[in-house]
């Protein structure tokens, strides 16, 4: 797996989360990123290597580019190596459970159809890690170039299950019972078993074809599987002959399947339709996109995080400014679903994710190095947070000082807004509780960022003295 690390350093150093692969290791020298080929992958990986199908997929952009360099750019740590390949760089890492369900799927098709490239020139994948796909802008892309090898007629697709768990299930239980699966997917890592699943769709839904074949009868497989010894399920394996054409099948239907998807609870959420039905006019919201623009105009940002970013409306004006890339964060599943069709459809890179601010993503997996957790991946030059202090000071009681330490943590230079409590939005807020916030004030949230930074600009753009405020920690 292709991790980016922020800072360089001189001295390779193993990624965490690619321990689990014996074919090769994922390395960083200098901000480099580095894979090793060790001698049990070289049969495979020159088999694939010859085919040309990995130059052809990296040149249309569905895998990470690469090439081979020399061992002595890793020095001991390619010592038994037989290959050292160097990859270009993915500028920002995010996990499945950071995906809205649009982004989910949009990596299930790439797997798919990366798989129906591969077995035209009888290559297969070993594995079907959601873990092995990463976004640029809110285009996915492969990154393990070990898991190709050389077909064996008449194999299963061994990355079947984990295909069902890490991508399918999910988005059955988005498109079925209209719960997003994000929590679930972060509280086990290795996606949502397919007998988990199983008993919880309604028993109506199970008589699809689909349904029927992926789910109930794939969990009713395992449990039998799971009763019978490993010599035994070994044997009947072995025994059992799967001709190219049925894989192929296999995978066309599912693509097919999965094509067709869509959530089930497409109604209003709280925030889905914040951008159309806000609390301040036309006029008003065009002097924030002008602020954004000329902030990022004059910043020029290679990677600007957007904290509460909506459908993308800011996130759009940064990089029409000059960021060169936007990640931007919500929490809220419509407003993603509509964020990522924009940067789809906009040709922007601008890679929406969902984020819990009062839960973010921890460091987790083995020994808690696995996974990096947000605040391990910080990579921003510059920061926008509009519309969403109010809802963490007021919606979710973190204190103003935490939360301010937060945003500005993240980046040297940003924009944040202050809603005041005037504001209706913020009425709307305290309308359904008691007002017992008496330090949420401007002037206290003014102080706040004076700890960390310098106010190098502020700007009133509504009525009710919403004011976007430039910090500047750098000098």
């Amino acid at each position: 797996m292709v991790q980016d690390v922020s800072a360089p350093d001189s001295s390779p150093k193993a990624v965490a989360g690619s321990f689990r692969d014996p074919k090769g290791r994922v390395y960083v020298k200098n901000g480099r990123i580095f894979r090793t080929v060790m001698p049990v992958a070289v049969a495979d990986y020159e088999f694939v290597r010859g085919t040309g199908l990995l130059d052809k997929l990296a040149a249309e952009g569905h895998l990470v580019g690469g090439s081979e360099v020399a061992a002595s750019e890793l020095g001991l740590e390619a010592a038994e190596a037989a290959y050292v390949l160097e990859h270009d760089r993915i500028p920002f890492i995010s996990f499945p459970y950071e995906w809205s369900f649009p982004t989910l799927k949009a990596a299930a098709l790439l797997h798919l159809d990366i798989q129906r490239r591969a077995l035209e020139v009888d290559v297969s994948l070993s594995d079907a890690s959601a873990y092995n796909i990463q976004f640029k802008g809110p285009r996915p892309v492969f990154i393990d170039a070990l898991s190709f090898k050389r077909y064996e007629d008449g194999e299963f697709w061994t990355g079947h299950h984990q295909f069902c768990e890490q991508f399918l299930n999910p988005l059955l239980l988005r498109s079925i019972l209209g719960v997003a699966h994000n929590a679930w997917y972060r509280g086990n890592q290795e996606g949502i078993a397919t007998e988990d699943l199983a008993r919880i769709i309604p028993f109506r839904k199970k008589f699809s074809w689909n349904v029927l074949s992926q789910v109930v009868l794939q969990s009713k497989l395992q449990s039998s599987v799971k009763g019978a010894g490993r010599k035994t399920v070994a044997k009947t394996v072995a025994k059992k002959q799967l001709p190219k054409a049925a894989y192929q099948g296999m995978l066309e239907r599912l693509r097919s399947w999965i094509a067709q998807l869509e959530p089930a609870d497409t109604g209003p959420t709280v925030w889905g339709d914040y951008a159309q039905q806000n609390s301040y006019e036309g006029e008003e919201a065009a002097a924030k996109r002008k602020f954004i623009h000329d902030f990022t105009e004059q910043t020029k940002p290679r990677q600007l995080w957007d904290i509460g970013c909506n459908t993308g409306d800011y996130s759009s004006a940064a990089l029409d400014g000059g960021a060169m890339r936007v990640i931007g964060f919500d929490y809220d599943q419509a407003a993603l679903e509509r964020a990522f069709a924009r940067a789809v459809s906009e040709k922007l890179d601008f890679l929406p994710l969902f984020l819990d601010a009062a839960n973010q993503s921890p460091s987790q997996g083995w020994a808690g190095t696995e996974r990096m957790g947000l605040a391990e991946r910080r990579s921003a030059d510059a920061l926008v947070s509009l519309a969403f202090v109010h809802h963490m000071a007021i919606g979710r009681n973190i204190p103003l000082d935490h939360l301010v330490d937060w945003l500005t943590g993240f980046a040297p230079t940003g924009v944040i807004e202050f809603v005041p409590k005037q504001d209706p939005m913020v009425q709307e807020l305290l309308g359904l509780r008691e007002d017992i916030f008496p330090d949420y004030t401007e002037e206290a949230f003014v102080a706040c960022i004076e700890k960390n930074a310098r106010i190098v600009r502020r700007e009133t753009v509504t009525k009710s003295r919403r004011t976007l405020f430039l910090y500047d920690s750098t000098r």
